[in-house]
């Protein structure tokens, strides 16, 4: 212990000497180590908000665009023209936009209940009036999956002067399809056309090109 007291004695200036300049050059070293760590801190936090302002972007431009359909309504209504709507939107929510049908209008051959789709048009007719071929609001009509442009007749709610356009079918063909339909309801198949006297299995075969039910 003496010689402990003895040697501290001769050598305490030296040593308080070491103790500062490692007091010191620890003080210096973390504090060089956090410093180099803040800008990567700060670079981190600049880079999440970025990521965070660029999805808020694009969860906004999402939300203004998803779940809407534009459909063009014409014919027998107050307001024909372009609409926006919900996705999930059906025909009369569409009329509704459009100021509701005129007193001439004949919903009898509207499917009010369609769901729409996007750039559909519909057409409302009036009371003896013809819907155009392609007019998807008559809801006669349905693509034919091998050919786009043969549009497809619906023998359920078809008039007499859209069977006429089909080849293979004149007035008095289109009378007796008529009469059927009016004596034993809805057509289950295009087949059952051959329970009518002049609709013989070839005459089908090649209907079912045209017709649907």
């Amino acid at each position: 212990m003496q010689q402990l007291m003895e040697i501290w004695n001769k050598y305490r200036i030296y040593l308080l000497i070491l103790a500062i300049i490692i007091v010191i050059t620890g003080y210096l070293f973390i504090g060089k180590e956090q410093k180099d760590r803040l800008p990567i801190s700060n670079t981190n936090a600049v880079v999440a908000s970025s990521v965070s302002e660029s999805n808020g972007e694009s969860s906004s431009i999402n939300l203004n665009t998803k779940g809407v359909v534009a459909i063009d309504i014409k014919g027998a209504v107050q307001k024909p023209g372009v609409y926006q709507l919900k996705a999930d939107s059906r025909v009369n929510e569409a009329l509704t936009a459009a100021g509701g049908p005129l007193v001439n209008a004949d919903l009898r051959q509207v499917n009010l209940a369609k769901q729409l789709t996007d750039q559909q048009m519909i057409y409302i007719p009036t009371i003896g009036e013809v819907p155009p071929i392609s007019s998807s609001a008559a809801d006669t009509l349905s693509s034919n999956s091998g050919n786009s442009n043969s549009p497809m007749v619906n023998i359920n709610t078809a008039t007499k002067e859209q069977l006429c356009q089909i080849t293979g079918i004149g007035d008095k063909k289109a009378d007796l399809i008529l009469q059927y339909r009016q004596e034993h309801g809805q057509f289950k198949s295009v087949d059952e056309l051959k329970e009518i006297n002049g609709f013989g299995e070839k005459t089908v075969a090649k209907l079912k090109d045209h017709l649907t039910v």
